[in-house]
């Protein structure tokens, strides 16, 4: 289904890696490791799981965190095409950006009590799904800020930033208030209060990092295909702003997707067959992040200062390693990285498992090596798709995309609970904690099916996803 690029567009595109555009663009991953790598999997996922929460927090947490998959499944493809037919790319990236940040804020406000664990998983689902709106435009304007010759490059950038991002702001926040008994602004341990802190700079560096690329990159209003046959156009712009007028919009945005799915199967099935795939392995990727510092701190018996050092070193590790494969996708293309990236997550995942009992050291190692696959394999998955989307409907294929992954995104989450709940019954453990470190099977058996669906998404040697 590749497409050429309307007259010109190519030439406007910036040809250099460090143009401002491009790090305009890498920019917001900086600033959005706030959400992903502070509140999502070092920080607040382990605060919220913590005994002052109850017993079944950490089940609660997978839970909540797949019935957001399925409001993302649902809404993600309306988004995209939204965005690609009104040409806003950049103004629904600004909204949902500050919903996060509105979410991360209100974090502060989660005390470490049982009667809090609602609040702060609803906010939790609430910024994830704010976030992963974003990412589908932050995604689109892949395409507006790279060429074919350096997306891979780019994309690796973007992500390695991300990485790095979160280097700075986990050392910042454990040295600033979770490591000192007394820490910036006098803030203590006391009620959580370091943690909560922590949130509010969050939500406060996510703000900071985001204003370039909303000032640099701006909307795109060409015309395309997707604004000139989705639905929304002019026929429905009469339909009342009621329930049923949104209904209709909503049921028609889905007969649109549709289409698009029978023209990517008619144009290159291999296509659909990596929106299959990536579906599975990218959510294997967001349990690895979810759940790492929770397998951390309930397993390997690290503190919350040692899963934030964890945290900073694999993130150093992580970007180095992303931006460097950058380069390997744009010259051995996007599957080759993929595969073997997610081959060796599945090797890794289970050998932590079995040496669960080595203690920290075997986290440390194993799980540093694992952090190396990660970055590499989800810029690969972003370039893939990225090579093949016509112009004009960038956002409406990486709306797919969202929804394609979290159609299926309770595999993780569920799989995470299932096989902690299969821990139980086979160990005759009393508690799901005691019983945790069976949840690395869970997401490594999602990681495996990914790898085993990519095994047949062929491409040939000319392919622009080689």
């Amino acid at each position: 289904m590749t497409t050429p690029s309307p007259a010109g567009a190519e030439a406007t595109r910036p040809t250099r890696l460090l143009s401002v555009p491009v790090l305009a663009w890498s920019l917001w991953d900086w600033g959005s490791a706030a959400f992903n790598a502070v509140i999502t999997t070092f920080v607040f996922t382990v605060y919220i799981t913590s005994d002052a929460f109850g017993p079944e927090a950490g089940r609660r947490l997978g839970s909540v965190l797949a019935v957001a998959g399925l409001l993302i499944a649902l809404f993600a493809p309306v988004a995209g095409q939204s965005a690609d037919r009104a040409g806003r790319r950049t103004l629904w990236l600004g909204v949902n950006t500050g919903l996060v940040i509105l979410a991360s804020a209100g974090l502060f406000f989660v005390l470490p009590a049982p009667e809090y664990l609602w609040l702060g998983l609803v906010l939790l689902a609430g910024g994830n799904i704010a976030f992963e709106f974003a990412g589908v435009n932050y995604n689109a304007m892949l395409s507006q800020v790279s060429t074919r010759e350096n997306v891979g490059r780019v994309s690796g950038l973007g992500w390695g930033m991300g990485y790095l991002g979160g280097i700075v702001l986990l050392l910042f926040v454990y040295f600033g208030f979770i490591n000192p008994e007394v820490g910036l602004f006098g803030v203590t341990g006391a009620d959580g209060l370091d943690v909560r802190v922590s949130m509010l700079f969050c939500a406060a560096w996510t703000l900071v990092f985001s204003i370039p690329v909303l000032r640099v990159v701006r909307d795109v209003r060409e015309k395309s295909r997707a604004r000139e046959h989705a639905p929304g156009g002019r026929g429905l712009r009469a339909v009342p702003a009621t329930l049923l007028g949104w209904l209709r919009r909503l049921g028609g945005a889905y007969v649109h997707l549709g289409r698009t799915i029978a023209d990517l199967w008619r144009a290159d099935r291999n296509t659909v067959y990596f929106l299959l795939a990536s579906a599975v392995f990218r959510d294997g990727l967001a349990g690895v992040f979810t759940f790492a510092g929770v397998i951390a701190a309930s397993t390997f018996g690290f503190s919350p200062g040692d899963v934030i050092i964890f945290g900073v070193v694999a993130n150093v590790v992580a970007g180095i390693a992303t931006i460097l494969a950058g380069r390997l996708d744009d010259a051995l293309g996007p599957r080759v990285v993929i595969l073997v990236s997610l081959l060796l997550m599945v090797a890794l995942g289970t050998a932590i498992f079995f040496l669960h009992d080595g203690g920290a050291t075997v986290f440390w190692s194993l799980g540093l090596v694992m952090a190396i696959c990660v970055g590499p394999a989800q810029s690969a998955s972003r370039t893939f798709l990225a090579r093949l989307i016509p112009a004009g409907r960038e956002g409406e294929v990486f709306g797919l995309y969202a929804t394609t992954g979290r159609a299926v995104s309770f595999m993780a989450p569920g799989m995470w609970s299932v096989a902690i709940t299969a821990g139980m019954a086979v160990t005759g453990l009393a508690t799901a904690r005691e019983a945790q470190y069976w949840g690395i099977l869970g997401i490594v058996l999602v990681l495996a099916v990914g790898a085993a669906l990519m095994l047949f998404v062929r491409v040939s040697s000319d392919h622009p996803s080689r």
